[in-house]
């Protein structure tokens, strides 16, 4: 009861952040920027979600191919289409309660599988670890491809709380070996003993997680698919920039660095509501878009991937037991 309670104040306060930075960024915003915000949703180009949509879809079904792999590792061998409807199932569980996807996904997939829950729940940990990884990757591409983008944020943002990005890199190069250094000499004593408390076994478990990719049979398609499914949300938002006329001519580049940053904000609150169209305009400011189409976009992106979910994830409740017949839960 207690921790459902926890649970329950968790989501009010990450929706409220969410809120909050809604009502925060229009208010702070000019005149023009919200005739230029206005202006954008009345010009919208609709037939050009039908693609994104097309794409939208194609993201989760790699999602669901990649993590059958992943099940195989340990003996599970499900079929493609309720691994498909047990992916899409859990982004409308995220939907309404953060982080409730991976468990009901899990759930859905064991009903219709004849398995237990908790043997597919442990593949999850090497997903979202190898999911962390790329997004860190793709960050760190980003920042080499738009270094001038990147100067500017850190300029705006960042200069005058640390100082010339210039003065850095030596700076960072010696924190980064004395904080190896003080690491090794760290765990080499208190290793042991951390593995035995619960934090220590949940950074192993993810470790374990991570290191069982390299050891799948099917490796080369395991990172295909990774590939596939972050050039499927790239390519959402390159063919989203159509929508607008003030956005058409942005480039596949500056698209990596809406998906990169703007995942960020699907962490922060709940859906990424109010966190994702904010930082989708911040980026876009880089790139001289106005601070009002940026909003608009932000919201077209967020929009659009919700509502798909939604309507795929319903989809998905509707036609699992009917491709399982009289199938029973275990």
């Amino acid at each position: 009861m207690k921790q459902r309670i926890i649970s329950i104040l968790q989501i009010l306060f990450f929706l409220s952040l969410g809120l909050g930075l809604i009502y925060w960024r229009y208010t702070a915003m000019s005149d023009d920027s919200r005739s230029a915000m206005s202006q954008a949703f009345a010009q919208i180009k609709w037939w050009v979600l039908a693609p994104i949509a097309v794409v939208g879809f194609l993201s989760h079904y790699f999602r669901a191919l990649r993590w059958k792999i992943l099940l195989q590792t340990v003996d599970i061998h499900p079929s493609t289409s309720n691994t498909t409807f047990a992916v899409l199932i859990g982004y409308l569980a995220n939907t309404v309660v953060p982080r409730l996807g991976e468990i009901t996904k899990c759930t859905v997939l064991a009903r219709y599988e004849r398995i237990r829950p908790e043997r597919a729940l442990g593949t999850i940990i090497g997903e979202r670890a190898f999911d962390t990884l790329s997004l860190l990757a793709l960050i760190g591409l980003i920042l080499i491809l738009e270094r001038s983008q990147a100067l500017t944020l850190w300029n705006l943002y960042l200069g005058n709380m640390l100082g010339n990005w210039s003065e850095w890199p030596w700076t960072l190069i010696f924190i980064a070996i004395g904080a190896l250094v003080a690491l090794f000499l760290a765990l080499k004593g208190l290793l042991p003993r951390f593995r035995e408390r619960k934090a220590g076994r949940i950074v192993f478990r993810l470790i374990e997680g991570v290191s069982a990719i390299w050891r799948l049979k099917n490796r080369s398609a395991f990172l295909l698919y990774s590939i596939a499914i972050w050039l499927m949300y790239i390519l959402m938002v390159y063919l989203g920039y159509y929508a607008l006329d003030a956005t058409s001519h942005l480039s596949f580049r500056s698209a990596m660095a809406i998906v990169a940053f703007g995942s960020i904000g699907m962490i922060v609150t709940p859906g990424g509501v109010g966190a994702y169209p904010l930082i989708v305009a911040a980026v876009l400011s880089l790139y001289g878009i106005n601070e009002g189409v940026g909003m608009a976009f932000g919201w077209i992106c967020w929009g659009t991937q919700t509502v798909l979910i939604l309507m795929l994830g319903i989809i998905s409740l509707i036609l699992l037991p009917i491709f399982n017949g009289k199938h029973k839960s275990f």
